[in-house]
């Protein structure tokens, strides 16, 4: 069956022919400090201060030398443009199971699916954004996982991509700056990580 790219309801279109076109709002499941689900809210909505807290996921992919696959975010992104951050990120549709959507959000951004895809966990932050003005308020869940074959970004959301070995994720972010919520999910996730990749020196 489908699978509306907009509203992730099954048989659903992207767009409703009675509104010439315009795409339905995109929505985000609404959580409690437990994680359980207690409404929904448009995407946008729910990132304005301060913020509601809503689900989210965080994806970390390796190669098989253990390198970390980071992307820049495109700079037409409303939200944090142009800095580096983890995989992948985003929000499952409102009843879309986390692990199914940072499956397919990592295929759609990278143009690739997951060689190997492990759950890391969750975490709760509230990060606000100083350049946009938004707020992350998110229950997030964490993977981990392995990437093998030829990337083929989607331009409209990642303006670069780099695999790095531990040094070298230092040395960037001593360079420049990273999303607001990097280097929360990062921590979150190292149990994790170093379990997959061993001793690459995570």
């Amino acid at each position: 069956m489908p699978t509306s790219p907009a509203t992730g309801r099954p048989g659903t279109p992207a767009t409703d022919p009675s509104s010439n076109g315009v795409a339905e709002p995109i929505m985000l499941e609404l959580v409690d400090e437990a994680g359980v689900t207690i409404g929904t809210a448009e995407k946008l909505s729910a990132h304005l201060a301060p913020g509601r807290l809503h689900r989210a996921f965080s994806v970390f992919l390796f190669d098989d030398e253990g390198r970390l696959l980071l992307q820049r975010r495109a700079l037409g992104k409303y939200h944090s443009p142009g800095v580096w951050s983890n995989t992948c990120c985003g929000h499952p549709y409102p009843a879309e199971p986390p692990f199914v959507a940072a499956a397919r959000r990592t295929a759609e951004e990278l143009g690739t699916a997951p060689a190997l895809l492990r759950e890391a966990g969750t975490v709760r932050y509230n990060h606000p954004d100083p350049e946009s003005g938004l707020v992350e308020q998110e229950f997030n869940h964490l993977f981990v996982g392995l990437v093998r074959a030829q990337l083929r970004p989607d331009p409209e959301e990642i303006g670069e991509t780099a695999f790095v070995t531990p040094p070298e994720l230092e040395e960037i972010r001593e360079r420049g700056p990273f999303s607001a919520w990097f280097g929360t999910v990062w921590d979150a996730s190292l149990p994790a990580i170093r379990e997959l990749t061993g001793d690459a020196g995570w």
